[in-house]
């Protein structure tokens, strides 16, 4: 006999698994790494409708569309937001084994109470449903962010970028915190076409003239120490694969020069380039006490023509398939035999990849943290039931899952959050399934902790979050 959709068992197919659920279930939400905006929250904007809030800047959502043949104007096109919600809803039938699936639904009960299946024929019905509870109230960022029992969020900040809204949030009576996280990524770049502009802005931004790699560095320790007065605790930086090319400091400074001036570094270059700037604020970090994570194995901005309409992250970035151990081993080597290696958290794109990032872990493990070294969540194309489960058991056959920091939403949405019970019930069940096979005793008190600190608690404790 089938199960009911999406009902109160719901991917927890084991009696422990339900048992653990209902604790960790309850647990509140601390999202360490995700791209809401920190200009929206602090002007707690109403929505518009349920487009604005669901359709807007989700590459997630647009692929499916593109997928599904439709056109681009319904997808980031002029198209009205009922037209783009029709479109979408058009689409979820054929979603069938698509996580966005379940997220959809989820969202449509936890925020507004909507228990219909989205599709075409129940699209119209489920729009004004939506829209007149947004009209009721209780959906501005502040909002969805405190129903969702949020505590923590770090959003993802430039260098270059001001904090002024970190700095006006500060002053908010709020129940939740937001702080900011270090993001350099357009500062590593110096092989992009972005790095030029990007140098001029922080060249603005610190009223300094940035004329060689030495003044670089010393700018971005003054903006380290200004984001950690606002509260930072973490870092993020995204590569294709991590660099490691070792410079002498007079090659690094002939390196910038001649990339201001308007040349373009070789591959080594741009590499030596990195490598040198990342270990130099990888210790800038654990100085601090910062956490840095390294989200690896992306290859961007696939389609020149999209790319060339619509620019960048607008769901056009796949798998890449670099070979990434030697390297990184080489890079989180150099730090720790200086003793700067920060606490790390590192995210592979490519599940190939689980069991070579597992146990590159044990390598650099220490007294400092519980798993100082950690295996970041399934993430992007993996943070689905396959991806999630996978990375859980290769964490848990080479490491400590106890010790597990849990989910991140990585989302520019305030109605992601349920992606976090999405979690939840995956970590439920893979625990009920080890107690179900005899792999693990059954255990009240053991399993119930378990799963509360892999929900909440190990990440607070890991970023130092009082």
């Amino acid at each position: 006999m089938a199960k009911e959709f999406m009902g109160n068992d719901f991917l927890l197919d084991n009696e422990p698994a339900v048992r653990m659920f209902e604790k960790a279930g309850k647990m509140p939400i601390f999202d360490w790494h995700c791209h809401l905006s920190p200009k929206e929250i602090f002007e707690n904007a109403e929505p518009a409708d349920i487009a604005g809030l669901w359709l807007g800047g989700d590459h997630y959502k647009w692929r499916a569309m593109r997928s599904c043949g439709v056109n681009e104007k319904y997808v980031t096109g002029d198209a009205s937001g009922y037209e783009k919600f029709k479109a979408f809803a058009a689409c979820m039938p054929s979603l069938i084994g698509n996580p966005m699936y379940h997220w959809c639904h989820l969202e449509l009960r936890r925020y507004f109470d909507i228990y219909d299946i989205l599709s075409e024929k129940t699209a119209d019905g489920i729009w004004k449903k939506a829209n007149e509870k947004i009209r009721s109230g209780g959906f501005t960022p502040r909002e969805l962010i405190a129903k969702s029992n949020v505590t923590h969020l770090c959003t993802t900040d430039d260098p270059a970028d001001s904090l002024e809204y970190h700095q006006l949030l500060a002053k908010e009576n709020l129940p939740f915190k937001v702080m900011p996280a270090f993001r350099p990524d357009k500062a590593l770049g110096i092989d992009l076409p972005s790095f030029p502009q990007w140098l001029a802005d922080m060249e603005k931004r610190s009223g300094i003239e940035i004329d060689s790699f030495e003044t670089l560095c010393s700018v971005l320790r003054e903006r380290i120490e200004f984001f950690a007065s606002l509260g930072c605790r973490a870092s993020d930086h995204g590569f294709s694969y991590i660099p490691y090319e070792t410079a002498e400091p007079d090659e690094l400074n002939s390196i910038f020069k001649a990339v201001k001036a308007g040349g373009e570094p070789t591959t080594v270059q741009a590499d030596k380039y990195k490598t040198a700037l990342l270990r130099m604020l990888a210790a800038e970090y654990a100085k601090r006490g910062w956490v840095m994570e390294l989200h690896i194995g992306p290859m961007r901005n696939n389609n020149r023509r999209m790319f060339e309409a619509i620019g960048p992250d607008t769901g056009y970035d796949s798998i890449d398939d670099q070979l990434v151990a030697r390297k990184l081993s080489r890079f989180l080597d150099s730090l720790d035999y200086e003793g700067s290696l920060p606490r790390t958290v590192i995210f592979t794109l490519n599940p190939r990849d689980n069991y070579v990032f597992g146990s590159m872990l044990g390598n650099f493990q220490s007294d400092e943290a519980q798993s100082k070294i950690q295996f970041g969540s399934a993430w992007w194309f993996n943070d689905n039931i396959d991806g999630m489960r996978e990375q859980m058991k290769a964490l848990g056959n080479l490491g400590a899952l106890g010790k597990f920091i849990g989910m991140v939403t990585d989302s520019r949405s305030f109605l992601s959050y349920p992606r976090h019970e999405y979690f939840r019930r995956i970590v439920c069940n893979l625990l009920g399934e080890f107690v179900e096979n005899g792999q693990f005793p059954d255990d009240e008190e053991l399993l119930a902790d378990t799963a509360c600190d892999i929900a909440y608690n190990n990440a607070v404790k890991y970023f130092s979050i009082s």
